[in-house]
C-alpha cells in the first residue's frame, strides 16, 4: 500500500532526552513547531521564524519609506514655495536620507541570506 502525495507518514528516531528538550526550547523561542524545525533543517529551507522576521522587516521598511517619502515631499513643497530651506529642515532631511541608507543595507543583508538559503 503506497501513500498518496499529500498524505503524511510518521518517522520515529531516537535522540537523548536532553537533546529533545533543547530542541523544544529552541522551537519555543522561535515560535515554530518541532516538525517544522526538523523538516526545514533537513531540507535546508528557510525557517518559519526567519520568514516571519523577513516579512516584519519588509513591513517596517515599507512604513518607514512611506514616512520618508512624505517628508521628502514636504521639504520639496517648502523649498519650491519659499525658495529657501532652513538648516533645521535640511538636517531633518539628511537624517531621513541616512535612515534610508541604513535600511537599504539591512535589506540587502537579509536578501543575501535569503538567496544563499534558496541556492542550497
Amino acid at each position: 500500500m503506497s501513500l498518496e502525495e499529500n498524505e503524511s507518514d510518521t518517522i520515529f528516531f531516537r535522540i537523548t532526552a536532553q537533546r529533545k528538550k533543547d530542541w523544544k526550547n529552541m522551537c519555543k523561542e522561535k515560535n515554530i513547531s518541532l516538525t517544522s524545525l526538523i523538516i526545514d533543517s533537513v531540507e535546508n529551507r528557510i525557517m518559519d521564524d526567519e520568514r516571519k522576521k523577513v516579512l516584519e522587516f519588509i513591513e517596517k521598511q515599507d512604513n518607514v519609506f512611506t514616512k520618508i517619502e512624505t517628508n521628502i515631499n514636504q521639504v520639496a513643497k517648502i523649498v519650491n514655495t519659499q525658495k529657501f530651506i532652513s538648516s533645521q529642515e535640511l538636517n531633518g532631511f539628511s537624517e531621513k536620507l541616512s535612515e534610508i541608507t541604513e535600511l537599504k543595507k539591512a535589506q540587502n543583508r537579509i536578501f543575501e541570506n535569503i538567496y544563499a538559503l534558496l541556492a542550497k
